[in-house]
């Protein structure tokens, strides 16, 4: 395709993209799912909490599940203030895909030298930790911004829902040789301390390599715009934010949603960072059974995003969200009264299949609702919301921990909360009058 034809048009309609292009887009979530499902999820929290900051944690019960949700949103934090600016940025120089590769590189770096902060080094682990965050959320920021240039409003659904699935088979395949490697390290009688720096490397390794065709054939359609006489990007970028808050009033129902996507996500994002944890603390698993338990999610989660996507095209997407939240909240109450391995395993499926599907349907609705001429400033909202509700959930999650001293079911009661509140808001939300709005919402 020449580059005229990978341009948004004058009238900012969205011109026809390659399959191969649609799946270098969604080859970005295969290859930055190794991180959540590794770092965030199944081996590393576990590892921090359990090893790293172990000794803290015998003194005083709840500190390293506290500082784990802490470090996490920290970087959400840094994420929140400079997501919205790096959007508009984005926007006036066309360069999505350049701040993509530098986000990309950060957190592959930091992800491999993850593995050299050793029992006691707290301090250094949650430095790293933090900087691969905060890598790792921005550019989920900048790779949801392409989807509406991608994507035509009739398929928005399907094409998010592609990304997501495959999305968890990358943390399948991750998961799948840090796996193997355990068992053959546990069989050579090595510990924690030598097969968790070895699962860090292999993520990072993987998570560069698979997203090579992202950067080889995912074109960058947005068109650059003159910067105003007399300010720099970052100037301009902060006056673009300014902007777009000022002018909230003109799209509620995206706002509404967005408020929505806090709070529900607020719940997601807890149960991504402390699963490990409570599955380890609460019911005993190893580092074997939890990797296994994830890799079982994410064949569901990958179910739920690819059969959702179709779902929401078919009935809209708010009635599908909220059948998506309902799930949560019937798997969390599951979770809060198991008392067998089996109760956790039914629990965490339903969680897969509500993750996958909240997940995809979430970044849909928002490209659905934003309007195509600011595409980075308005997902760079979108970021923000997620990044509010990745520091409002988990650190809710781990001061109720550490205030009752290591109490994982009353932590959890926070975590459910977030999935009711964010149901009832969702109803709140008028899809066809939000659409509407972000097509007539005028040009800058």
């Amino acid at each position: 395709m020449s580059e005229a034809s990978n341009k948004l048009s004058a009238q900012g309609t969205v011109n026809p993209s390659t399959r191969r292009e649609i799946l270098a887009w969604a080859f970005y979530d295969f290859a930055n799912s190794g991180y959540t499902t590794v770092v965030l999820t199944a081996i590393y929290s576990a590892y921090f909490v359990g090893v790293v900051a172990a000794q803290l944690d015998q003194q005083s019960p709840g500190t390293g599940t506290l500082l784990w949700t802490v470090s996490v949103g920290i970087a959400n934090f840094c994420v929140l203030i400079s997501g919205p600016v790096i959007g508009a940025i984005a926007d006036y120089r066309a360069s999505k895909k350049s701040f993509l590769l530098l986000t990309t590189i950060a957190c592959v770096l930091s992800t491999g030298l993850l593995g050299i902060a050793g029992p006691g080094a707290v301090l250094l682990a949650m430095i790293l930790a933090v900087v691969s965050a905060i890598a790792f959320a921005s550019g989920e920021n900048l790779i949801a911004a392409f989807l509406p240039e991608i994507a035509h409003s009739d398929n928005m659904g399907r094409v998010s829902g592609y990304g997501w699935s495959l999305g968890y088979f990358g943390g399948l395949l991750t998961l799948g040789i840090c796996l193997a490697y355990i068992s053959w390290a546990e069989g050579q009688g090595l510990g924690a301390t030598h097969y968790v720096p070895m699962s860090l490397l292999f993520t990072a390794i993987i998570f560069a390599v698979t997203a090579a065709p992202t950067f080889l054939w995912l074109n960058e359609r947005a068109i650059s715009k003159p910067l105003p006489v007399g300010l720099t990007y970052l100037q301009a970028g902060f006056a673009e934010v300014r902007n777009t808050l000022v002018h909230t009033t003109q799209l509620p129902d995206l706002f509404r949603f967005l408020l929505c996507l806090t709070l529900f996500q607020a719940g997601v994002a807890t149960v991504i960072v402390v699963a490990a944890i409570y599955a380890q603390e609460v019911m005993g698993f190893d580092s074997q059974q939890l990797i296994i338990l994830i890799m079982v999610v994410n064949f569901t989660a990958a179910a739920g995003a690819f059969v959702f996507g179709f779902a929401q095209d078919h009935w809209g997407s708010v009635p599908s969200l909220a059948a998506g939240l309902l799930v949560w909240i019937v798997a969390i109450v599951l979770t809060l009264l198991a008392d067998q391995e089996r109760d956790v395993w039914i629990a965490a499926n339903l969680i897969g299949l509500a993750m996958g599907a909240t997940q995809a349907g979430g970044r849909a609705l928002i490209g659905r609702l934003t309007p195509e001429a600011r595409n980075a400033e308005f997902f760079g909202l979108w970021g923000l919301a997620t990044r509010a509700a990745a520091i409002l959930g988990p650190v809710s999650y781990g001061i109720t921990n550490r205030l009752t001293d290591g109490n994982h079911q009353v932590a959890l009661l926070s975590t459910l909360a977030f999935f009711i509140l964010g149901l009832l808001v969702l109803f709140t939300v008028n899809e066809e009058r939000g659409v509407q709005a972000g097509q007539s919402y005028g040009n800058p």
